[in-house]
C-alpha cells in the first residue's frame, strides 16, 4: 500500500504541475495577441513574430495539456484504488474523503476546461483577457490548499 501511495503523491504533484503551468501560457498567449492588436497593423514583420509566438505557445499548451492528461488518470486511478480498495478515509465515519472526493471531481472539471480552453485557442477563438487567465490560474492553487488540508487535518 506505501508504494501505490507513493505513486499517487507523485502523480498528484506532477499533475499540479501541469495545471499550473498551463494556464500561465494562456496568460502568455492572451499578451502575445494584446500586444499584436496594440501595434501598428502596418509592421508586418511584428506581425509575423507575434504569429510566431503565438503558435509557439499554443503548441506548447496542446502538448503539455496531452502529457498532462495520462498523468491525472494515474493520480486519479491510484486514489480511487487507495479509497476503495484499501478502504482509506472510507470505514472511519467522517466526510473529509468525500469532501475530497468532491474537489477532485472540481480538479478533473477545471483540467476538461483547460483542454476546452486549448482547443478554442488553436481554433484562433480568443478566450479571455490575460488578467482574467491569472485569476484562472489560481483555482488550482486553492484545491491543492483545501484538499491538502483535508487529508493531513481530517477535520469532519
Amino acid at each position: 500500500m506505501l508504494y501505490i501511495k507513493a505513486f499517487h503523491i507523485i502523480f498528484v504533484v506532477s499533475w499540479f504541475a501541469g495545471l499550473f503551468y498551463l494556464p500561465r501560457i494562456f496568460v502568455n498567449i492572451a499578451l502575445v495577441e494584446k500586444e499584436h492588436s496594440e501595434r501598428n497593423p502596418t509592421a508586418s514583420n511584428s506581425e509575423i513574430i507575434n504569429l510566431r509566438e503565438r503558435i509557439r505557445l499554443i503548441l506548447m499548451a496542446k502538448k503539455l495539456f496531452k502529457f498532462i492528461t495520462p498523468i491525472m488518470s494515474f493520480a486519479i486511478g491510484l486514489g480511487l484504488l487507495l479509497w476503495l480498495w484499501y478502504g482509506i478515509g472510507l470505514n472511519d465515519g467522517s466526510i473529509w474523503m468525500s469532501l475530497k472526493a468532491f474537489l477532485v471531481v472540481l480538479l478533473i472539471s477545471y483540467h476538461l476546461y483547460c483542454g476546452k480552453i486549448v482547443n478554442a485557442l488553436s481554433k484562433n477563438i480568443s478566450h479571455w483577457s490575460h488578467i482574467k487567465f491569472r485569476w484562472f490560474n489560481e483555482l488550482p492553487v486553492l484545491l491543492l490548499f483545501l484538499s491538502v488540508l483535508l487529508v493531513v487535518i481530517k477535520p469532519f
